[in-house]
């Protein structure tokens, strides 16, 4: 995959490998993946079951770290760093939306986003304001106190990406953030997800197997067997 911009990727993989062991036998992933995402683009990849997507978003994360290759993401190269460099990078660097929320659910809706500032240098009163503007911002301003239990999926979702950008990082990754959601909340996280975008100039990467979440991206990739085989853009 090429960048068409004259700035360097924000997200550049050259010649990733990825493998993991099966009992005797040693399963490939990647054998040479290459991607290049430019900051501020909103990427869709889809491909199925196997075809590498979680490896991918994991790697992306510093979850996981590949074999080979090189992994660059605003510059830094993550696959030099050790788990825990990797962790605190992840902390500073980029928010991740699940498709199961990952809400706690004996906390209350202000409460699971305050959660990722408990390890910023803030104080209490910082902490609310940014978690009540968060809030507000995805729709939920009067619902801070409202635990996970009695929210629809929709509104659920919408604590989760909150949580996502209450440090306010470049990079959201996105695990099928829709897949649990009916049609109508989907679309609205998606159009959410296209504000934060458009509006906050953030860099979302989104696995999906949704064609129609897909179409909100400025650009589609399929994986299939570890390797890009098809690039769509956004007509």
């Amino acid at each position: 995959m090429t960048d068409t911009n004259d700035q360097p990727p924000y997200i550049d993989l050259k010649g990733i490998r990825k493998g993991y062991r099966i009992g005797a036998e040693m399963v490939s992933i990647f054998s040479s993946l290459d991607l290049a995402i430019a900051g501020g683009e909103f990427v869709a990849i889809m491909g199925p079951s196997g075809s590498g997507k979680s490896t991918l978003l994991n790697m992306l994360a510093g979850i996981d770290g590949p074999d080979g290759g090189q992994l660059r993401i605003g510059g830094k190269r993550l696959d030099q760093m050790g788990e825990s460099a990797r962790s605190a990078w992840r902390a500073h660097n980029m928010g991740i939306v699940f498709q199961f929320y990952n809400l706690l659910p004996m906390l209350t809706a202000a409460e699971n986003v305050e959660l990722p500032l408990l390890l910023k240098p803030l104080s209490a009163r910082e902490r609310r304001i940014r978690t009540e503007k968060v809030l507000d911002l995805v729709g939920l301003a009067g619902r801070e106190k409202q635990y996970p239990t009695l929210m629809s999926g929709g509104q659920q979702q919408r604590v989760g990406i909150a949580r996502a950008i209450v440090s306010d990082p470049g990079l959201l990754l996105c695990d099928e953030p829709t897949g649990d959601l009916d049609r109508k909340s989907a679309d609205e996280i998606l159009a959410m997800l296209g504000f934060l975008n458009k509006e906050m100039g953030k860099t979302i990467v989104m696995v999906t197997h949704d064609p129609q979440a897909a179409r909100h991206a400025s650009r589609t990739l399929h994986l299939d067997k570890g390797e890009f085989v098809e690039e769509r853009s956004a007509a």
